[in-house]
């Protein structure tokens, strides 16, 4: 028969040795800032695209308006994104900015065109996350052991608790938070979950357009019809996010070409995502 000691420590084997199967995910957010005036931009724009249909990710478009200088002032292009871009390049430690530009989870940027590099930088942020996630999973495992100890303990009537070691994640691994959103016909309500510690993070709110078709009649791309996907022009923080649950209730907006919102939770303003989620309706929107 195995002792209480030898019980606990199978059981506590057990439950790490399950942390990777019972860990959670969340979509990997990439930022692409881009412009209708630079001619290396279309490959990006194309990939953005391609990277807005698949699963796990939310992709968004960003125009930014430092171009409209070239000879066509971008359609789609808003200052609040070109802001949002330079805050990027001042967290990030980079000496100006640049398109097209990926940003993958505020973590890392890429040129936006080069395939291989965006998809390795997600590639590599999804490793990051579920790394995360199973130490969550290790460190919830423990705690739960822990008390399973303790019960044990008493119902042995044993003369002192059975030590048990809590696995904590470290602490440069990026909580996972949960994001969830929910739309009425005049409302979306956020929920957030609770993350481990005191954080320090911003809630944006990204509204969206789904396609946009357009046609560029002068400047670098004249001539050229080009998709955009997802476009936003109004990134806007929302709330503070300190690391307790909190919910939220805002209005839709009012642009009748928008369809679908992307909200996400980030370090500091610029800095690591920590949670996102997405809605966004079947039928697109499409405007010359």
């Amino acid at each position: 028969m195995r002792s209480p000691h030898c019980t606990i420590a199978f059981a506590f084997a057990a439950l790490l040795a399950t942390g990777t199967a019972q860990a959670g995910s969340r979509p990997i957010v990439v930022e692409l800032y881009t412009s209708q005036g630079c001619s290396s931009c279309p490959p990006a724009d194309i990939l953005l695209g391609k990277l807005a249909q698949r699963p796990g990710v939310i992709a968004i478009s960003l125009p930014i308006t430092y171009w409209d200088m070239l000879g066509w002032k971008d359609s789609l292009a808003s200052e609040a994104n070109t802001r949002r871009q330079k805050a990027y390049a001042a967290a990030m430690g980079h000496g100006g900015v640049y398109t097209p530009q990926i940003v993958v989870d505020g973590v890392t940027d890429v040129v936006g065109s080069r395939v291989a590099a965006v998809e390795a930088a997600i590639a590599e942020r999804r490793a990051d996350l579920a790394q995360s996630a199973t130490a969550v999973a290790q460190a919830d495992a423990a705690r739960a052991h822990a008390a399973d100890a303790e019960r044990l303990a008493d119902t042995a009537h044993m003369s002192s608790p059975v030590p048990v070691m809590l696995a904590m994640p470290p602490p440069q691994i990026d909580p996972i938070v949960p994001v969830s959103l929910h739309e009425t016909p005049q409302e979306i309500h956020i929920q957030i979950g609770a993350a481990p510690g005191e954080i320090g993070a911003t809630v944006w709110m990204f509204h969206l357009r789904s396609a946009v078709s357009v046609t560029i009649p002068s400047g670098e791309n004249a001539g050229h019809t080009i998709v955009y996907h997802n476009v936003s022009d109004d990134p806007r923080p929302v709330a503070v996010y300190k690391g307790r649950a909190m919910s939220l209730t805002l209005p839709k907006s009012n642009g009748a070409s928008n369809d679908g919102v992307a909200v996400i939770v980030q370090q500091g303003g610029y800095g690591h995502v920590l949670g996102a989620a997405m809605l966004s309706r079947p039928d697109t929107y499409a405007a010359q």
